[in-house]
């Protein structure tokens, strides 16, 4: 899996790296065809102090590529809520990837007495 995590009008310091990597352990933990995944951690110079702070990922897994993006006026919370989100399209996507059709009973082999 190749990572890439940048910042965009703020530096990305060790602890918040770690903090994304920790956060991102979960999903790779639900699916693990994961091939790679861009961080951008950004910082808006709005007026409004609310959704200041953003961040998005792009996955990308075999066959279809995820973008989830989350604002907040806290940075680490913006990282949880988008991971929040990102698990969810995670498991959606690999549940999709799974057959769950059943065949039906009228179609089965009859076994004879």
């Amino acid at each position: 899996m190749n990572l890439t995590i940048s910042g965009h009008h703020l530096e990305v310091t060790p602890a918040l790296r770690e903090y994304v990597i920790a956060k991102l352990e979960r999903v790779t933990r639900h699916f693990d065809q994961v091939v790679d995944v861009s961080v951008r951690l950004t910082i808006d110079n709005q007026k409004e102090k609310e959704r200041r702070q953003k961040a998005e990922v792009t996955l990308h897994v075999k066959g279809k590529d995820i973008f989830v993006e989350q604002a907040h006026e806290d940075l680490y919370a913006a990282i949880d809520q988008l991971m929040d989100k990102l698990d969810r399209q995670v498991v959606r996507h690999k549940d999709k990837l799974h057959d769950h059709h059943h065949e039906a009973v009228k179609r089965q082999a009859v076994m004879a007495d």
